[in-house]
């Protein structure tokens, strides 16, 4: 237990009892029925990870007129639950969770006496977890919620412990006997056995009642046209290219494409080859901004347009009846995957964590190619992040779509310099919360005019969102939330160490 909170800690609790309950924040009190809070913690691993805030009451119990202060009864409660609980958390999961991470925050409680409030973190895991006897948790927009059978399959799936591509499909096996399956076969170095011999051999098909069936990595490896394959069970494998005259895109019976979109089809590996060359292509022309005339001039690292198109296909959800799209705008570039973060990867640590190999038959075997397209090994996305910061641009921009009819994860490469000021901005908000107009002028320098526009271009670059306020002086901002769902998890005002 980190007994010695820094300096910051009281504003931080303020900031936390501000807060609604939401996708990432619960609180509970130590006296009330603590399977609950078990099951919150198990929810929270499953879902986006979050934080459980132990000792403050529900804020619907308040009345009117009560302070915050009226919600603070501390783990002072109930001092031999609180042990009994941390006690119990080692062995109330299977399996167990273990990215577990605690503050203790001195207050003054309801009562006027001395008290803490504890906090707990529960990092998102990379496996699925249920309270012992008591079943699985997801978390919700502010509730949590038991899964049936049915729904942890589906979240195996999302979060990559099972992996689409692993399964057979009913495919024949001579529609995989291609040209690319000759120069994968040469550079693999496999020579005896028969075509699905050496499939059976590498992991790449199974048996299926006494027939030898490829899996849907093989599929989409080997075929020529792997997608049309595929769509039969409603799946698709191809990857649309799409250029926008402007910054959004206009929907209605005639968008703004300044082209027609192309869709790139075909093995995996000639898919991402085709899909690089096109976008390189189109961004070493240059685009004229929409209305101006002017040439606009392109400026991301190859490797990281190349980086981001490979993870999109490397990682996707192959269940999903959903091609990738790379939008090309004026002043950005999106690549939009089907599925959701894999493992315990989140919008708010993916540049800390790396990558998750999802679908890592397709991820081994792409390797096994003359020229392997996907060579950094799980080091991708942070040279991504390090090589957008060496050409002075903003750093890669994730988030995901859980709700949406197919789920999705974007990454948004911005065309725009970033100025220096806004590494310390972004440092001051995971440290301080969010942001005003006068917190600005101090970092910067600047005056109000100044550092209310740049307040308001981060807000038209997706980098911040302004929080409700009754006026314009009192405005604060903070990083979007990433998922959807709830705060930046990690804006807290405080930092919260392992119990080690």
């Amino acid at each position: 237990m980190i007994d010695h909170p820094p300096a910051q800690a009281a504003t931080s609790l303020a900031t936390l009892l501000a807060r609604p309950e939401s996708r990432t924040l619960d609180f509970k009190r130590i006296s009330g029925k603590q399977h609950r809070m078990y099951e919150a913690v198990c929810a929270f691993a499953n879902t986006e990870g979050g934080f459980l805030v132990i000792g403050v009451g529900d804020a619907k119990a308040m009345k009117p007129g009560d302070k915050q202060q009226s919600r603070l009864f501390g783990i002072e409660e109930n001092l031999e639950g609180f042990d009994n609980f941390r006690a119990e958390l080692l062995t109330r999961f299977s399996p167990p969770i273990t990215r577990l991470h605690w503050m203790r925050l001195p207050c003054t409680l309801h009562n006027g006496h001395a008290g803490h409030v504890v906090v707990l973190w529960v990092e998102k895991s990379d496996q699925i977890h249920s309270v012992v006897n008591n079943g699985t948790w997801t978390r919700m927009d502010a509730s949590n919620r038991m899964l049936s059978a049915a729904e942890i399959a589906e979240l195996a799936y999302q979060r990559g412990v099972r992996s689409a591509v692993a399964e057979t499909v009913p495919v024949k096996l001579t529609l995989l006997e291609t040209d690319t399956w000759r120069t994968f076969v040469a550079a693999r170095g496999l020579r005896s056995g028969t075509f699905a011999e050496q499939l059976l051999r590498i992991g790449l098909a199974d048996e299926v009642d006494g027939e030898v069936r490829p899996s849907r990595a093989a599929v989409l490896l080997f075929a020529d046209e792997p997608g049309s394959l595929l769509a039969a069970h409603d799946t698709r494998a191809d990857i649309r290219v799409m250029v926008y005259d402007g910054k959004q895109p206009v929907p209605g019976a005639t968008p703004n494409l300044r082209k027609p979109a192309k869709t790139v089809r075909g093995p995996l590996v000639h898919q991402i080859d085709e899909a690089v060359k096109l976008v390189l292509d189109e961004l070493a022309a240059g685009l004229t901004l929409a209305g101006s005339g002017f040439k606009a001039k392109h400026v991301y690292p190859e490797r990281v347009v190349k980086e981001a198109i490979v993870n999109a296909v490397i990682h996707r959800d192959y269940r999903l009846n959903r091609d990738i799209f790379v939008r090309i705008f004026d002043d950005r570039i999106e690549v939009e995957s089907p599925g959701l973060f894999p493992g315990r990867i989140t919008a708010d640590n993916i540049d800390k964590v790396g990558s998750k190999a999802r679908n890592p038959l397709i991820a081994q075997n792409l390797r096994e190619f003359p020229v392997a397209p996907n060579i950094d090994a799980g080091e991708g996305v942070k040279m991504m992040f390090s090589e957008m910061a060496a050409a002075k641009l903003y750093p890669p921009q994730y988030r995901q779509s859980p709700d949406a009819a197919v789920e999705t994860v974007t990454v948004t490469l911005l065309n725009l310099e970033r100025p220096s000021v806004w590494d310390e901005v972004d440092d001051w908000i995971d440290r301080n919360g969010p942001i005003g107009n006068a917190n600005l002028r101090e970092i910067a320098g600047w005056d109000t005019l100044t550092a209310s526009r740049q307040l308001r271009n981060w807000v038209s670059q997706g980098l911040l969102e302004p929080l409700p306020a009754a006026s314009r002086q009192q405005a604060r901002y903070t990083k979007p939330s990433k998922d959807g769902k709830g705060q930046n998890s990690l804006s807290w005002g405080f930092d919260i160490e392992s119990e080690n």
